[in-house]
């Protein structure tokens, strides 16, 4: 199966070098952006302008750890990690979550102390301009991260891109509220925003985590995603039938598992026959999605062991 391996290999190297280049995006995305809004919370005195710089500032901090990351969970597998090192991905969504998190509560604090003191920002058209750079230059960052996590799939780029995501809402609110508070004379909009910033911080951050959570705890690929691959095995020229079907994914790399029934009297070279048409069918449509099957005689049956399994392959 050296030819399954070699493929397998290749297509984790082209999604690590998306991923890479993906992440490396958002560091120079994320430097830029900080030294933008470093100024502006400067000149403004705006707490939702230095909730937004926070926000950059650990948007930088994520995205240096997803760079680790993704390079990692796209070494692959050794005689240590026999499966890979995908994980690694969910392990850093996780870290990343809890920046966040920490990011929101600090926010949170500081807007209501704001609003409390009933302080005013001043320069409203610095963070406004800077604000307005931020969402193009977001807009465009979003759109590549797009195409890589359609072509990857990447946990880690996923949890990056939805902090990116909540950016643009971000961005857009210190623009209100610096317009309220200096030309629209509405005292406290720049602390309530900002409060409404840390909320939604908050609710980015739990989301991530539960997909993190899902990919760490071996969640079970979509049903219409399990469906297809038993379609596509049951339907390969010598399987008779199909069933223990078990999926799960990590980091870029889906992993599927079940057993086959094959017809009685027929030999082991036959057999694997069988299986090689079987695996090179499903990776057709699913390329890169490592495969275990175990073939059984025609009416056997067996006890599911679902911490267990083995194949001839």
């Amino acid at each position: 199966m050296s030819g399954n391996h070699e493929h397998h290999h290749d297509h984790l190297t082209g999604h690590g070098a998306l991923t890479k280049w993906a992440a490396l995006a958002s560091v120079g995305t994320a430097i830029f952006l900080i030294l933008l809004k470093s100024y502006a919370t400067i000149q403004t005195a705006s707490v939702s302008m230095l909730g937004s710089l926070s926000d950059t500032a650990l948007d930088l901090m994520a995205s240096l750890i997803t760079l680790i990351a993704v390079r990692y969970a796209a070494m692959p597998a050794d005689n240590e990690h026999r499966f890979g090192h995908g994980k690694a991905e969910a392990l850093a969504a996780m870290v990343q979550m809890s920046l966040v998190t920490v990011s929101a509560f600090i926010i949170g604090w500081r807007a209501i102390d704001r609003f409390i003191a009933g302080a005013t920002p001043q320069k409203a058209e610095y963070g406004i301009i800077v604000s307005v750079i931020a969402i193009l230059v977001t807009l465009g960052l979003l759109a590549y991260q797009q195409y890589v996590i359609k072509k990857t799939k990447s946990v880690a780029i996923t949890a990056d891109h939805l902090h990116y995501q909540s950016d643009l809402l971000l961005n857009l609110s210190v623009i209100i509220a610096l317009a309220m508070e200096n030309y629209f004379s509405l005292s406290g909009a720049d602390g309530i925003i900002g409060v409404l910033i840390a909320l939604w911080l908050l609710r980015g951050a739990w989301a991530s985590a539960n997909y993190a959570f899902d990919h760490l705890m071996d969640k079970e690929l979509p049903e219409e995603i399990k469906d297809r691959l038993t379609d596509i095995a049951r339907n390969t020229d010598g399987v008779i039938d199909v069933h223990g079907m078990r999926t799960r994914s990590s980091g870029v790399t889906d992993f599927c598992q079940f057993h086959i029934w094959v017809k009685r009297d027929i030999s082991m070279v036959e057999v694997h026959d069988i299986m090689d048409a079987v695996e090179n069918n499903i990776r057709a449509e699913f390329a890169g999605i490592d495969i275990l099957i175990h073939p059984d005689p025609e009416g056997h049956k067996d006890e599911m062991n679902f911490t267990t399994s083995s194949s001839i392959h």
